[in-house]
């Protein structure tokens, strides 16, 4: 249902992802997790596979991703739990992803992601963190665009964060090239991305019958996304370890519940360009709060123009320039 426009749920921060897939069939239905052999993302690929879908794995640790599988197929009897190999940082690794996937895909879940990671630069001399986050996924998929379009009525789910409101994209230095690296200034950046990206692949692709929804996971105790906080300079107070700041810490099963909610529940059926968090939509961001959405994360011009410098970034590496 929507409240003035804004979608809600009965669900809340503390459902659980098999809270949110009880009595929903997707029998039938294929979908990818990328990074679902860790955090939510085993979680999401679990409750997806529950329902009855075809779940690929899509990971950089092909071993951690088939240990993952058999632990989903055994606990929800479903043995249509694949592994293939993605490691998004690697342009080569996300085309080959592409080219093998055959046939329609229902359910595409951007759900694998860094954080605060020290100065890295991938082969193609991008910041690590918006080369993984955001461009990796934004090659993948738009790659898996057709095999989308050919489902009929897939759903797109990408993982942001509260994060996002740290910082806007910078454009005139997406790479921290003419200034000093900041980890999360790059994290935040990397964020934002992704929701820009969800409104602008939304607006794009409505005739094709993809719907494309960006979510806050929440703050999840104990994931692997959280490993290069302790050695991060300035990190933000809310993102220090054991603060709270008036938002519940949740476990895995309850953090996966938003991108379930996105990826199989009826009650978001034909909705696309929107950022949710705890299985609601989220309201406008208000200073001193971390809950909701900034607005130039949701601003369509910033998005139109994040996809452009997209493919001219990847347009230029394929070049070598």
């Amino acid at each position: 249902m929507t409240d003035h426009g804004r979608v809600t749920t009965p669900f809340g921060a503390r459902t659980t992802a098999a809270e949110v897939v009880a009595g929903v069939d997707l029998a039938g239905r294929r979908a990818v997790v990328t990074g679902g052999s860790s955090g939510i993302g085993v979680e999401t690929a679990r409750a997806l596979a529950a329902a009855g879908a075809e779940v690929t794995l899509a990971v950089r640790d092909t071993e951690a991703g088939a240990k993952t599988a058999t632990d989903i197929t055994g606990t929800t009897g479903n043995g249509r739990v694949l592994v293939a190999p993605l490691d998004l940082s690697d342009q080569e690794s996300v085309a080959a992803f592409v080219t093998a996937w055959q046939g329609p895909l229902h359910i595409l879940v951007d759900n694998a992601g860094v954080m605060a990671t020290p100065e890295t630069r991938t082969a193609e001399g991008w910041e690590l963190q918006f080369a993984t986050n955001h461009l990796g996924h934004f090659v993948l998929t738009t790659g898996l665009r057709e095999a989308l379009k050919a489902a009929g009525d897939a759903r797109v789910v990408v993982v942001s964060s509260v994060g996002h409101i740290n910082g806007e994209v910078l454009f005139d230095d997406i790479n921290f090239e003419h200034q000093p690296y900041d980890a999360w200034a790059a994290y935040s950046q990397s964020k934002t991305a992704n929701i820009l990206f969800a409104v602008e692949a939304a607006r794009r692709w409505a005739a094709d019958g993809i719907s494309v929804n960006a979510l806050n996971p929440g703050r999840i105790a104990d994931t692997r996304l959280s490993r290069h906080i302790g050695s991060a300079i300035n990190a933000p107070a809310s993102f220090e370890p054991g603060r709270s700041d008036g938002v519940s810490v949740k476990n895995t099963e309850q953090g996966a519940a938003t991108s379930v909610l996105l990826a199989a529940s009826p009650l978001v059926e034909g909705v696309t360009g929107r950022y949710f968090e705890d299985c609601d939509e989220a309201g406008p961001h208000q200073p001193g709060i971390r809950r909701g959405v900034a607005a130039y994360a949701l601003d369509a011009r910033k998005a139109a123009r994040l996809w452009q410098v997209s493919l001219d970034m990847i347009d230029a590496a394929r070049r070598g320039h």
